[in-house]
């Protein structure tokens, strides 16, 4: 199949271009490069997808809405798995229009593209901090998502509420996920596991919010990778008989979806620390520090509903994950 990939530059997205190239795919790759973190990185991932076979690279933003719609007219695609965002919860409460632009914007033209060029199926990142104030846990897909609590958290459940007009009233189907901690090789600067790695190696302090009391479900890359081939493949279908009354609020009766891809393990954040450490042969100096603004206390998944439709569910051992990271880290940057 033709699949556009956007955030192709991106974590996720060079990730997941390289898998569906493996399995025969020919990817269109779109990304605006922006400078949110070490473009270097993004042209690293670039450098080992753009000579692979089946892969075309594009720059291209996504809020521009003629430049969107003559991608689509242009190439026809299958299917769309949008993996392009302005990421980062905190970054968000300074820059509330970046996340406008690139989350809801561009969101819109997305699915106005698949809309009118008869793609089968729009798969697209949603993410674990719509959760926000609940505190049942494991989070459940079925769960009511009401009161997030940063503006990227905001976007994505907008996101879904977007996704869930197009599959109702253009019968597009979609389907959303909500990745949890994504963590691995070549990933994203401003995430703790790789912010603390650097901090150590140069002996420097780390900070821990909210005195080392949050726990997180770290999924490893790979596993979010192969989750999101599988639901790609997954289209889905309209649920007869489905009302809202009380009714698992990720499914519908439009063709619409959500899943968790998530580890199934939430980890306090102490030993998270412990493992970095081992997998550096460091110890790290430590600062304890309140909580932020926008930040949730845990994350866990429930995955039940991802095993049960793709027969998949996230299974890679933080050390495991830490350890491949760490000897990628220390290879990209001579540490």
């Amino acid at each position: 199949m033709k699949i556009l990939v956007t955030g192709a530059a991106g974590f996720i997205g060079s990730f997941t271009s390289k898998k569906l190239i493996e399995l025969g795919h020919e990817v269109v790759g779109v990304d605006n490069l922006n400078d949110y973190y070490d473009v270097s990185l993004k042209h690293g991932r670039l450098g080992w997808l753009s000579p692979l076979t089946g892969f075309k690279f594009i720059e291209l933003n996504l809020s521009d809405r003629d430049a969107v719609a003559n991608l689509f007219k242009t190439h026809q695609f299958d299917r769309v798995i949008h993996l392009a965002a302005q990421a980062g919860v905190r970054y968000s409460i300074e820059n509330p229009h970046a996340y406008i632009d690139s989350n809801v914007v561009a969101f819109v033209n997305m699915l106005e593209g698949c809309r009118h060029n008869n793609v089968q199926h729009f798969v697209y990142a949603s993410s674990s901090s719509v959760y926000g104030l609940n505190t049942q846990l494991p989070y459940s897909t079925g769960d009511r998502v009401d009161h997030p609590v940063s503006l990227y958290a905001a976007t994505k459940k907008s996101n879904e509420l977007m996704a869930h007009t197009y599959a109702h009233l253009y019968r597009l189907p979609t389907t959303g996920l909500r990745f949890f901690t994504v963590y691995g090789p070549w990933g994203r600067p401003d995430m703790a596991y790789f912010s603390f790695t650097k901090a150590i190696l140069a002996g420097r302090t780390i900070d821990i919010y909210n005195h080392g009391k949050m726990q997180r479900d770290f999924t490893y890359i790979d596993d979010i990778v192969e989750g999101v081939v599988r639901v790609m493949d997954k289209i889905p279908q309209p649920v007869e008989g489905w009302t809202p009354e009380g009714a698992d609020t990720s499914r519908s009766s439009a063709p619409y979806k959500v899943y968790n891809i998530g580890n199934h393990n939430s980890v306090a954040l102490g030993t998270f620390v412990e493992t970095l450490e081992n997998a550096l042969g460091q110890v790290a100096e430590k600062r304890y520090m309140d909580m932020q603004p926008g930040d949730v206390l845990a994350t866990y998944a429930n995955v039940d509903d991802l095993m049960e439709d793709v027969d998949f569910a996230p299974n890679t051992t933080l050390a495991s994950g830490i350890d491949k990271f760490v000897s990628w880290y220390r290879d990209f940057y001579k540490a």
